[in-house]
């Protein structure tokens, strides 16, 4: 199955931050005005063509982001609650983007997995690895040749081992039943 990975378009916090929200509320956030031109671009990409489904994550910048490559193509669109971002708190209780930076440093200093013997809030890159899989092998077992998955960075790098994934723009990769994912990307 040929997969088309896409990653939201630039992203807008500031309603969040003016609503003060905190840990999966910071999720919540739009696109941008350019985000929304990013999205509409990469619509128009013959890439896209003869897919059969898009499958977003369920956060808005992503979700929006598959929404418009939708009304553009005429693609069926499906959401899938775990292609979601990298979880920087399992316990959702970060309350800023300065804290959310923080653990997202820890992660990368602890290369995406724990110190033996010691715990973190954040989510290990094989729990990311865990709850995509199963959703891209449904995809596979029904039957499908080429769909659209429209999702994050984090997401993106275990198919990719691209460290600088770019917003909305399509990488592709092939399916087979398995794949080999990236762990750590530098």
């Amino acid at each position: 199955m040929k997969i088309i990975l896409i990653r939201h378009g630039e992203p807008n916090y500031t309603p969040c931050d003016e609503r003060g929200f905190i840990g999966h509320g910071r999720a919540l956030a739009p696109l941008t005005e350019l985000g929304i031109m990013q999205a509409e671009k990469v619509a128009l990409n013959s890439i896209l063509s003869k897919s059969e489904i898009i499958v977003s994550s369920p956060y808005p910048r992503a979700l929006q982001t598959a929404a418009i490559i939708s009304r553009e193509t005429g693609i069926k669109l499906s959401v899938e609650m775990d292609l979601r971002e990298w979880e920087p708190d399992k316990t959702f209780q970060f309350k800023s983007s300065e804290e959310a930076d923080a653990l997202y440093q820890d992660f990368c200093y602890c290369k995406g997995i724990y110190p033996i013997g010691k715990k973190r809030n954040w989510e290990e890159i094989d729990e990311i690895i865990e709850r995509i899989d199963p959703v891209i092998h449904f995809y596979f077992k029904e039957g499908y040749k080429k769909i659209i998955v429209v999702t994050h960075g984090g997401v993106i790098r275990r198919f990719t081992g691209e460290a600088k994934v770019q917003y909305c723009s399509p990488y592709v990769i092939n399916y087979c039943g398995s794949f080999d994912y990236f762990k750590w990307v530098e």
